[in-house]
């Protein structure tokens, strides 16, 4: 099940009939009270959370999604028009798995919603721990600690730094990390894997120079 928390109802129902169409059950909302009623009756497997709604804005609907014991680790994506590096920021910083600026192309979106629900729904359990310079990833448990302390990072931040580490003292394109991680080209929007970095290095706090930029290529783990 998937819940679309949009006020706009053409989108909300663009949204949910080109989900329904590849096999998805979908609920929509347009008020937040309405969503968080449903949220009380059944947790869903993926939000789409637009930002701007009425009653409340949607980064405060993703901190109480974050803050709630039983929702805490639910897979959400932000669908917005606003597009600076600021909201963008602000929205991945709340906890937000992925976002999606509007207007986006429904197989753009489709691919995204793929992308964090393969993240969410590994059960091939392999012992995958990664180790490396104070930073140690358990990937079943999707867990990060740095410097022996743990910190929270979104699907797509533990994807980067996953890939990173992997590859560590390789130089990893641009190109190679969105495809990788997004299964896009990284003409589409250039800018996510830098702000994603940059978010990243912010969690890491001090081991932040273990991630490298080499300028116009793209970015390593040292």
């Amino acid at each position: 099940m998937i819940y679309i928390l949009e006020d706009d109802d053409s989108i909300r129902k663009l949204i949910g009939y080109s989900l329904k169409n590849h096999g998805y059950d979908v609920k929509g909302f347009s008020l937040p009270s309405q969503f968080f009623e449903a949220m009380g009756e059944e947790l869903p497997k993926l939000v789409l959370l637009d930002i701007m709604l009425p009653e409340e804005d949607g980064v405060s609907i993703l901190k109480k999604i974050r803050s709630d014991v039983n929702a805490s680790t639910l897979p959400v994506i932000m669908l917005t028009a606003k597009d600076s590096e600021f909201d963008i920021v602000t929205a991945l910083d709340s906890g937000a798995d992925d976002y999606v600026t509007k207007p986006f192309g429904m197989m753009t979106l489709l691919s995204r919603i793929k992308a964090v629900l393969r993240r969410y729904e590994k059960s091939d359990f392999v012992e995958l721990k990664i180790e490396c310079g104070g930073i140690e990833i358990d990937e079943n448990k999707h867990t990060v600690l740095v410097g022996g302390k743990p910190v929270f990072l979104t699907v797509k931040e533990f994807d980067l730094l996953c890939l990173l580490m992997r590859n560590r003292g390789n130089v990893l394109s641009r190109e190679r990390l969105m495809k990788s991680i997004w299964g896009i080209s990284a003409n589409v929007e250039s800018r996510t894997i830098d702000v994603h970095v940059r978010t990243l290095r912010q969690k890491l706090g001090s081991y932040e120079k273990n991630i490298a930029t080499i300028r116009g290529v793209g970015y390593k783990f040292v």
